[in-house]
């Protein structure tokens, strides 16, 4: 049999993050008995026609909740759906037995956001552009 191929790619492969979920989910399975993981999104839409305005996408698996992305348009922005947002997440991510979240913002987005919300920083690694930084932040639900 010859070498696996590696292969690099810039686009999304649906089917290969099916068959890596599906795996590790198989493999999480067989060590602690449990498969759990999760999509959980928290969306805005617009009333009259349902478009989608912004929102949360995250998941939860074995107890953590991650919080992927998380965008609200400037048009509604400091009325208060972003608290709200991710009261609905960190609500939903209890309900289903989660004990923490987590997640990953960069220093010019909103990391002042979050802690105001009782987010803790525990790391912070230096990115681009030059005086930026990942901040990653944990809460206890």
């Amino acid at each position: 049999m010859s070498a696996p191929l590696i292969e690099i790619s810039d686009q999304a492969n649906p089917d290969a993050e099916h068959l890596l979920g599906s795996g590790l989910a198989a493999f999480n399975e067989a060590v602690t008995g449990a498969n759990d993981r999760r999509p959980l999104t928290v969306l805005i839409k617009d009333p009259a026609t349902g478009q989608i305005l912004g929102g949360i996408t995250g998941k939860t698996s074995l107890g953590m909740a991650f919080l992927d992305l998380f965008h609200l348009p400037d048009t509604l922005r400091g009325a208060g759906l972003g608290r709200q947002l991710l009261q609905a997440f960190e609500d939903e991510a209890r309900r289903r037995g989660c004990l923490n979240a987590v997640l990953y913002t960069i220093s010019f987005q909103a990391p002042g956001f979050y802690e105001k919300h009782g987010w803790v920083r525990f790391g912070e690694i230096p990115c681009t552009p030059a005086g930026s930084s990942r901040v990653f932040l944990c809460k206890q639900l």
